[in-house]
């Protein structure tokens, strides 16, 4: 059993945390909501999914934790100004771990100065910003780098993220 690292905070993009939520628990794997302050309840950006915050970051070692689900929406954004937040991904990065990212997730790499060199994908919005990163861009429904990054796009990719990460996991 993995345990593994969800940053989060509000207008997640709902399902890009629900449903890998729910295959990771479905595979034995615990998930644990990390982000500004504990017992917070956020909203997804659709309001279809409530989350409440389970450890807030200054509460939480990296070292803890064997992968780091990073789901999209706006609240990648929003995670990426805070620095506590960029040094927790880092050490997933640094030490090879999986990450899985999602949609607008490449913001929180992009902001921890990770991606130089890694195969990733993301939502065509921030294409652009990973390729500046330093990172190989592939407009494809799940990339797998070497190092454990693994990527997906949109919502209408979570069958065969869901898919990649779970067996990652293994």
């Amino acid at each position: 059993m993995a345990k593994v690292a969800t940053v989060i905070t509000k207008l997640f993009e709902d399902v890009e945390f629900t449903s890998p939520k729910e295959a990771l628990v479905a595979a034995g794997h615990e998930v644990i909501t990390i982000g500004f302050n504990a017992g917070e309840i956020i909203e997804g950006k659709k309001g279809q999914a409530r989350v409440t915050i389970e450890k807030a970051i200054d509460e939480v070692n990296p070292a803890d934790f064997d992968a780091l689900l990073i789901p999209g929406g706006y609240s990648p954004d929003q995670l990426r100004k805070d620095d506590r937040f960029l040094d927790f991904t880092r050490h997933f990065a640094l030490h090879q771990k999986p990450i899985f990212s999602i949609c607008h997730g490449p913001q929180l790499l992009v902001n921890a100065g990770v991606l130089s060199g890694r195969n990733i994908t993301a939502v065509k919005q921030v294409a652009i910003d990973v390729k500046n990163a330093g990172a190989n861009f592939f407009d494809e429904a799940v990339v797998i780098d070497p190092t454990g990054l693994i990527s997906s796009r949109t919502p209408e990719d979570l069958p065969a993220f869901n898919a990649a990460i779970v067996n990652a996991l293994k």
